[in-house]
């Protein structure tokens, strides 16, 4: 991972249990490499305090040349 950007804390209104639900919640960008998606996510999985947080990754298909490269550079082979 090269880097994450934590946002500032947001109300979240959501279906949990039937019923709706609201709360508190920051929202965490991690920027890494599509084949540690897996790695990144049971790490998150495992120290997050949802009995189901939301992991998703989306697809970079184009981007800032000199950003991805740092992002690569930083994650490593």
């Amino acid at each position: 991972m090269a880097c994450a950007n934590i946002m500032a804390p947001h109300q979240s209104v959501y279906w949990w249990d039937g019923k709706v639900e609201q709360g508190e919640e920051v929202a965490v960008i991690f920027k890494t490499r599509e084949d540690l998606f897996e790695a990144v996510k049971d790490k998150i999985v495992e120290l997050h305090s949802y009995d189901c947080p939301c992991v998703v990754a989306w697809p970079v298909t184009k981007g800032h040349a000199p950003y991805l490269e740092w992002v690569e550079g930083e994650i490593g082979a």
